[in-house]
Order: C-alpha cells, then structure tokens, then sequence
C-alpha cells in the first residue's frame, strides 16, 4: 500500500484513477492545481505523485522541482494532453519517472505507476545540469499531437542526453532527418556540429575516402592528404541517412570504427583516435535486410542500441488539418495572413493516402496556395494525389506479374488464346530484357549472358534473330 498524489484540474481523470488505485489498496489524494497539492505534500506524504503540466495557477513542470523539495526524490509520473518534443525533454529532463501523453486508458497509466511504486530509484535528473533545453526554429520543430507522435517525443527525450547509438526508421518524408536533428539539438553534443552522411549521394569508389580520408599516394588523383568526414566528426554527431545504402564492403569498416573509435585513412595502416555518436535513419527494413544478407547483423545491432519507429501520415490523419495550416503560415509572408483551407479541401487532405508523408502533404499545400492566388483553396487547386503503393509487395516482381496480368488479359480478350500465348509474351519481352542487361554491361556480351544466366551463343543466336526480324 503506498500513498499516491494526483493532480489534475479534469474531475474525470482524478476520478478514474483514484477509483483504480484505491481499489488496489493504495491511499489517494487528489488536488486540482499545484497549489492545492503542495500545502497536501506534509500530510498525505506521497510515495509517488500523477501531476499534469497544464493546470491553473503554476504549471506542472515548474511545480516539479518543489515538490521535491517538501517530498524528496519521490516519483514523478507527468501527464499531459498537449505534448510537444520540448514538453517531453523538460519533463524527463526534470527527473519525471515517465511521460504519459493523454488520451490514455486506465491499463496504460496503471502499468506505468506499478512500475514507478516497484522502481522509485529509477526517478532524477535524465540530463546533465547544463543541458538546458533549447526550443527549435518553427521551420524545424516536430509536430504531433497523436498518440503515436507523443510516443516518438518521450523516446527522443529519453535517448538525447546520452551517447546511446540511435537508428531511426520510417517512410520516405516522414521527418527522420527533423528526429535526428532534435536529438543532437537536445544532447550534450550539441555545442558540436550535427555531421549529415549520405552514403547513397556518394560516389562509390570514393566511400572509403571519403569516411576515413587517405593519405598521399594513396590512389590515382590523391595528390593530398585528405581528413575522412569520421575523423573531422570527432567530438560531434554523425548522422547517417539512407543507412540501408551503405555498402556492403564498407559496412566491415565502419563496424570497426563504431567499436574500437579509431579510422585507418585509405592507404595508411596507422589508425587515428576519434570519438563521436551516431544516428542513423533508414526507409528499409533492415532486419529483412541482414536476414536476406544485404546488410551486416552486427552492423544492425551496433547502430540499433536504441530504434525510434515514425509513423506514416496516413497512420495519423487527425493531424492534417493543423499539419496543413502550419505548412501555410510558414509559407505565406510575414505581413499577409495565410490562405485559407475550405472545409472540401481539408477533407480530401484527409482522404488522400499520402505515400510521400509529411513532405508530400507540405508540397501539395503549397501548390495549392500558389494555384489559389490568394483565394481560398479549393480541392482544384490541389495537385493529382500520389498512389504509390508503400507496402511491402510494392518491389519490381509484384510491378512485373501485375503488368503481365494485364498483357494476358489484353491479348485473351483479343482473341489470343487460339495462338501461342507463351510464345507471344516471349517474343514481346526478351528483346527489352536483353537491350536492358547488355546496355548495364557496357556491351559486354559475355558478361551479359552471364547475368542472364543463359549461354553467350544463345544470347548471340537470340540478338541475331532480332536483327533479321527488323
């Protein structure tokens, strides 16, 4: 049995969490500002306290530190229904147990209190004293309200403050790249620079010279020294975007460098001391990836010590509105009021599947303030919506059979069932295929007969067959 303080100014949630408590045996006390639940803090002595941050009077994040003071490091469980990223790191950089964003169910918060009760040690400052928090740029702030969004901010508060490797995961626009920048903006690093990596822009045999550097000589062309951009990041934070990209034969490498922190330039055997975090982002499902051995699993497991999964925009459509409205004060200029939405254009917004997220959503706001010119947007002046299917059977073999459907629909429907069907496809198909491998390999007959698996004569008498078919 232990004594429990919740303060929230909403009858119904001091309600259903005292009826809950209460029925598990525990002493409850309920106040409905911060005021009210300091003078109770003498004399119903809490074992933990359920303290909502929008109250009247004095905020719950501002109350945190006095009730400390009267209460000792007791347990902090915050609750609040309007969670923003830098809510989440003043909460938990404060020394909150846990961050419960409402709406919650009684299952959901119980949990979180038993754990609080059974591990009141676990409560403290999560962040060094000087790391104060830094709000972002409008431009640049994460936005969400959903459930799934509050989830995405508690992690980020959670894993900023310490050194922890993070890999981020999500779709394509999605705002990955904006979570990694949070993290470093939030971290002890952040007096360093954030060191963006995109393996996939890079040239790709000029990789390893670019991560580790290389000394003179060391190839053609490397007429100098030159620092690798891990060496440079020494004391920073290193984002890698696209991870998924990186290359199998530098995956061996980098491993190595994340373990023992020291580079080895290209065409020098004495390795360099460096130290710095990662971040990494992906589209893939990179344990797919090392299952299918396109990536390193110990690669996987030294970059995954700590995964934020974002979710698609189509996953939390109640936030379009105000997802769009923000798109539009940000574009409209500072002395002219932001177009406005008709309600038929914000219910197609929310309609739309959205496979480019975030990013798609802010271009087709955009577009269609331009195409408005001033007047209320309207459903037409909205971009044709995109129907890119994102789900896992959206690769060229599911493209390929479907097209091939179509063909053999098409010619069924003609009248091709009384010839040769399969004969027809081939005829219809190989000459692209062929074309295709032989342009990939520059010519080269022998190794395009190879990737198709088939004998260089065979490719030479097919190719031959097509000429004198012309």
């Amino acid at each position: 049995m232990s004594n429990i303080l919740i303060v929230d100014d909403e009858e119904s949630i001091c309600w259903g969490l005292s009826r809950l408590l209460s029925g598990e045996g525990h002493n409850v006390h309920v106040a409905s500002s911060a005021e009210e639940a300091l003078e109770k803090v003498p004399d119903s002595k809490p074992d933990l306290v359920v303290l909502d941050v929008r109250l009247p009077g004095m905020d719950g994040l501002s109350a945190m530190g006095k009730f400390r003071d009267l209460a000792g490091p007791v347990p902090i469980v915050v609750i609040t229904a309007f969670g923003s990223l830098n809510t989440a790191v003043a909460a938990l950089g404060e020394g909150a147990f846990d961050y419960l964003p409402k709406p919650f169910d009684l299952d959901q918060a119980a949990a979180v209190i038993h754990r609080a009760l059974a591990h009141p040690e676990a409560a403290g400052p999560a962040v060094a004293e000087d790391n104060t928090i830094q709000s972002l740029p409008a431009e640049e702030e994460l936005f969400g309200a959903s459930p799934a969004m509050q989830e995405v901010f508690k992690r980020i508060a959670l894993v900023a403050p310490t050194d922890t490797p993070v890999l981020i995961g999500g779709e394509s626009g999605t705002g990955k790249e904006l979570v990694a920048r949070a993290i470093h903006r939030h971290s002890l690093r952040r007096e360093a620079p954030l060191v963006p990596v995109n393996l996939a822009a890079l040239s790709p045999t000029l990789v390893e010279s670019e991560l580790f550097g290389h000394v003179r000589g060391a190839f053609t062309g490397a007429t100098a020294a030159r620092q690798g951009l891990l060496e440079l990041a020494n004391g920073a934070t290193v984002f890698f975007d696209e991870a998924g990209d990186i290359p199998l034969s530098v995956q061996v490498k980098l491993l190595r460098v994340l373990e023992q922190q020291e580079v080895t330039p290209v065409g020098d055997t004495r390795p360099r001391r460096t130290g710095f975090r990662v971040v990494a982002a992906t589209n893939r499902d990179l344990r797919k990836e090392c299952a299918e051995g396109r990536f390193r699993q110990d690669l996987f497991f030294r970059l995954a010590v700590f995964e934020i999964q974002l979710p698609p925009l189509r996953q939390r459509r109640e936030e379009i509105p105000r997802l769009a409205e923000r798109f539009l004060r940000r574009w409209a200029p500072a002395d002219q009021a932001p177009p406005h939405l008709l309600e038929e254009t914000l219910a197609e917004l929310c309609r739309r599947e959205w496979p480019g997220n975030v990013r798609e959503l802010r271009n087709a706001v955009e577009h269609g303030a331009l195409m408005a010119r001033g007047r209320a947007i309207a459903p037409e002046h909205l971009p044709p919506p995109s129907y890119l299917d994102q789900s896992p059977a959206s690769d060229p073999t599911s493209a390929l059979q479907a097209a091939t459907g179509v063909w053999a629909q098409t010619q069924l429907a003609s009248g091709g069932q009384e010839d040769n069907l399969y004969q027809q496809f081939l005829d219809a198909t190989e000459p692209g295929l062929f074309q295709t491998v032989i342009a990939a390999t520059s010519g080269n007959r022998a190794q395009a007969a190879a990737l198709l698996g088939i004998h260089r004569a065979t490719l030479r008498k097919k190719l031959s067959s097509e000429v004198d078919a012309e």
